[in-house]
């Protein structure tokens, strides 16, 4: 490995060999592991729910690391949680990297939280090898990215960058009618006990990095210990309603009845025949399914569920829209349907500047990354439309996640965090 990148005369020299060489393998270990007991399952999982107490114990934590760093800790209006550190010219616009902390509820301890932490090791990293930074470097967690308790998710990254109104995000409530606001208020009255400083939302960023387990198996099987992300797939939620009648079971003959259950059914198998590709780039999920009233003798006189709907291209995104829309306005076994927008995101592609910037850095590494694309979403789909903004991926075990059986190895981390650390510091150069 080439020890130093060269830029222009009036830029410093970045000595990557100290900086890889100060990446520390078993302080990374053992973060994964502290964050990971903030609430840990049974069976090695985790369940850190957005804004619940483990959550905020996470967030305080975090907060704890950047005395250490010379970093200043603060949060914003919808509790994301920033670290602070100085550039030799302060006043230009900082270099960030991060995540988040939340997890499923039977989530793993890699998604989200790697790369929170993989950014701040970065920044250890950094200062041990004695690289000063001239831009401003910043690490952030961002709030809610799951949506499995708040849905829908990202909801720091969205109301931070304007995508979102922080009023309507405090009102969205939890399956027990608790809203973001108040789990929010509660969590940043902990925050404010702690001396925490609060600071503006959609502050400028010179560029935004994030690592992040791929969730997916490609890398894996390329027997990579890194990618690199072009862009990410666009992402409509939709809610379904069907609404028939409820009746007797035993008396009713078929053809006399609306039964909601045998409608939602049809409807369903017609969307997922709608979203049948041959090139098997588009992913739809059912992810919920509702009967209602739910009793054993009684015609369902409701069906609901839910729609996740994906695709990297704008364009065919936005005709499988049109086509589910038309379906929704059909009658399905003498019942009509409705076809709500939960939530809707445009794909994103990542600025060539960037992506070549994590290609050459790669290389000097002697890290074979290769690019792909996002199948899931991220906080960086909302950044994108704020600064310059990439994405890191490492292997997953199966390309499992969203599972306690989520795993990434060791050293595979410790080589993402080495490009990340690296990136950063050709970044604020």
């Amino acid at each position: 490995m080439e020890s130093h990148l060269h830029y222009p005369t009036d830029k410093p020299v970045i000595d990557l060999a100290a900086i890889v060489a100060a990446v520390n393998p078993e302080r990374l270990a053992n973060d994964l592991a502290t964050v990971a007991k903030m609430g840990g399952r049974s069976d090695g999982g985790v369940a850190r729910l957005a804004l619940d107490d483990n959550d905020t114990r996470a967030r305080l934590w975090l907060i704890e690391q950047a005395s250490a760093l010379g970093a200043k800790a603060s949060v914003d209006a919808i509790g994301n949680v920033f670290l602070d550190v100085p550039g030799s010219e302060p006043e230009l616009e900082p270099v960030v990297t991060g995540s988040h902390l939340d997890s499923q509820p039977a989530g793993g301890k890699y998604d989200g939280a790697l790369g929170v932490l993989a950014g701040l090791e970065s920044l250890r990293a950094l200062k041990q090898a004695g690289f000063t930074p001239r831009r401003p470097l910043s690490l952030v967690s961002w709030t809610n990215e799951e949506g499995a308790r708040f849905s829908p998710g990202t909801s720091g990254s969205a109301v931070f960058c304007g995508a979102r109104s922080l009023d309507e995000t405090r009102l969205v409530e939890d399956s027990d009618g608790v809203s973001l606001g108040s789990a929010l208020d509660t969590c940043l009255a902990e925050l404010d006990a702690a001396g925490v400083p609060r600071r503006p939302l959609a502050t400028p960023m010179h560029a935004f990095l994030e690592l992040h387990i791929e969730q997916g198996p490609i890398l894996e099987r390329q027997g990579v210990s890194a990618g690199i992300v072009e862009g990410i797939q666009g992402v409509s939620w939709y809610e379904v309603t069907v609404s028939g009648s409820a009746n007797h079971a035993g008396t009713t003959p078929r053809a006399m009845r609306r039964d909601a259950l045998e409608g939602a059914c049809a409807l369903a198998t017609a969307l997922r025949e709608a979203a049948r590709d041959s090139e098997d780039r588009v992913r739809f999920t059912i992810g919920k399914f509702a009967v209602s009233p739910g009793s054993v003798n009684t015609i369902p006189d409701q069906v609901t569920f839910t729609i996740d709907l994906r695709h990297p291209e704008a364009a065919t995104l936005k005709a499988l829209e049109a086509e589910f829309n038309e379906l929704a306005q059909q009658t399905w076994a003498g019942c009509k349907a409705t076809l709500t927008s939960l939530s809707r995101v445009e794909p994103v592609a990542f600025p060539a500047t960037l992506t070549a910037l994590l290609d050459d850095t790669a290389h000097v590494l002697g890290i074979t990354a290769p690019r792909l694309v996002s199948g899931a979403f991220h906080d960086s789909i909302h950044l994108a439309n704020h600064c310059p903004t990439a994405m890191l991926f490492v292997p997953c075990r199966d390309g499992l996640s969203h599972h306690p059986d989520e795993h990434t190895e060791l050293d595979d981390a410790v080589a993402g965090t080495q490009l990340l650390a690296a990136s950063l510091a050709s970044l604020t150069r």
